[in-house]
């Protein structure tokens, strides 16, 4: 039985990763496509009380400073060009960017490709906020190294992390956990 279940997790796990699976796993061999309806939240790293710091160039030559953001939200996603559930998401995280002026989306991609490679992606992928390119084996020590994509962080307005959520997110669940604290509660 034990058998039957390895390989049906085996075809499950080939079929998020789209048809390039086998590119995908020898690409970022530390996560997988995560393919969830909904998102899990998860519960935050240990030091969570502890704000972010995260300073980090940018695909198109900026720098991106966390500290510099602080007072509004600021959602981090991991994310890869491979990853079918990472893609799906972009459009609703720009629309988000672009809504919601107490909000920020930095996108990390956790992809083992060129610069160059991203670079042509992007052009083909537009996104409104600012994407930077993180070594998959030396993801950024604030976060938790993801395994599985996308995986998305919520910092509070002072930099702290709020929430995380493993799989596919909406900006319906963004919005929960910002206007909850607003509001005085936590989903």
């Amino acid at each position: 039985m034990s058998c039957i279940a390895l390989l049906g997790g085996a075809g499950l796990l080939a079929a998020c990763a789209g048809s390039d699976g086998a590119a995908a796993m020898s690409q970022t061999p530390a996560a997988t496509a995560t393919n969830r309806s909904e998102p899990v939240p998860m519960p935050a790293a240990p030091d969570a009380k502890a704000p972010v710091a995260l300073k980090l160039a940018t695909v198109d030559g900026g720098t991106f400073d966390a500290v510099a953001h602080r007072g509004s939200w600021l959602v981090v996603n991991f994310w890869a060009t491979w990853c079918h559930p990472c893609l799906a998401e972009m459009p609703e995280l720009s629309q988000l960017d672009q809504r919601r002026a107490d909000l920020g989306v930095l996108g990390l991609a956790y992809d083992d490709i060129s610069p160059a490679e991203l670079k042509a992606f992007l052009a083909a992928h537009p996104v409104s906020y600012p994407i930077a390119q993180v070594d998959v084996d030396d993801p950024p020590k604030a976060f938790e190294a993801p395994t599985g994509l996308p995986t998305t962080y919520l910092l509070d307005r002072q930099g702290r992390i709020a929430g995380r959520f493993v799989g596919p997110v909406t900006a319906h669940d963004i919005e929960q956990v910002v206007d909850g604290a607003r509001d005085g509660r936590l989903p």
